[in-house]
């Protein structure tokens, strides 16, 4: 059994080591482990840090693509190099190493094929009392979304079978976390938290810059992988409102008539009507886009075949 512990990295020359330091290389159950760092096109001595660590393996992007794009050539690098289990950790030594273990008992378990770490929000004093409610709010939002009982929907320290790996797609360039976990959800990957806990900040975060921001890029994460995995819900929804408001201004117009003073509501009718077609319009879409998704479930099928054959690929090569 080979565990990879991979870690996106952009700029993080000052924290980079201090991660790295406390990263284990014997964890119970596994043969080998082994250490990644992503570099997201860095422009400081990042690399050389990882290098001068011990890092097995590094890949690089020629320029920033971002978190998510990081996280998605992470596990692809982790799977073409045969990891049975990836572990997935943040360079500012946010999260504490020592729960690795903790963290992938699930999976050896065969109790689940996604673990989430759980951070104790409450007690973090880096964390406002507003964020600390966001927190909360977004991770529920997502438990809605997913239909599943993730607390901490934003932690990034989490660990994955290679077959869940295989199966998620990102199409965010904002960040992994929400949207790998509301996949996951709508895939009936298996999925559980397990408590973990963080170290003290080193560095402002980069990915929550100003709580509107995040809110808003969240909010609209959420509402983008709705309509991705759900699009005939989605896209209903969207008609109903728009056809119950339309009969509501009809009928609005209809009471006015029969009282005698329907003339001065000839505007009500256009409304009814205008939104009445923007409801059966939308309607179309839901069925149309229904479609697209069963496309999209196909090629996703096909691409968990290809990087199926791949790492198969790869064991036969290791066994040789």
């Amino acid at each position: 059994m080979k565990l990879i512990i991979q870690i996106p990295c952009f700029n993080e020359e000052g924290t980079l080591a201090f991660a790295l330091q406390d990263l284990p290389r014997d964890v119970p159950g596994f043969n080998d482990v082994e250490w990644l760092v992503i570099d997201d096109g860095s422009t400081d001595k990042t690399v050389e840090v990882a290098r001068e660590s011990g890092v097995d393996h590094i890949v690089s992007h020629t320029g920033n693509k971002g978190l998510a794009r990081g996280f998605m050539t992470g596990l692809a690098a982790c799977l073409k190099l045969g990891a049975d289990v990836i572990v997935n950790t943040d360079a500012d030594n946010q999260y504490c190493a020592a729960d690795i273990p903790d963290l992938v008992r699930p999976i050896l378990d065969g109790s689940a094929d996604i673990v989430v770490g759980e951070r104790p929000i409450a007690d973090i004093e880096q964390f406002s009392p507003i964020k600390k409610m966001l927190q909360k709010l977004g991770s529920w939002v997502v438990r809605a979304a997913s239909n599943t009982d993730v607390p901490d929907a934003p932690s990034g320290f989490r660990a994955m079978s290679r077959d869940a790996a295989m199966r998620l797609n990102v199409f965010s360039e904002y960040t992994y976390t929400l949207e790998t976990i509301i996949q996951a959800g709508h895939k009936d990957i298996a999925m559980t938290s397990v408590p973990v806990r963080v170290n003290e900040d080193l560095r402002p975060s980069r990915l929550v810059r100003s709580i509107s921001s995040y809110v808003r890029r969240s909010i609209l994460t959420i509402v983008r992988i709705f309509a991705i995995y759900r699009p005939f819900e989605f896209f209903m929804s969207v008609a109903a409102v728009l056809m119950s408001l339309g009969v509501l201004l009809g009928l609005r117009f209809c009471y006015y008539y029969l009282s005698g003073g329907g003339g001065g509501h000839v505007q009500s009718v256009v409304l009814a009507g205008v939104l009445m077609g923007m409801g059966f319009q939308t309607g179309l879409i839901a069925f149309v886009a229904d479609l697209i998704s069963t496309n999209r479930k196909l090629l996703e099928q096909i691409s968990y075949q290809q990087r199926m054959d791949v790492c198969g690929a790869k064991q036969s090569e290791d066994a040789s």
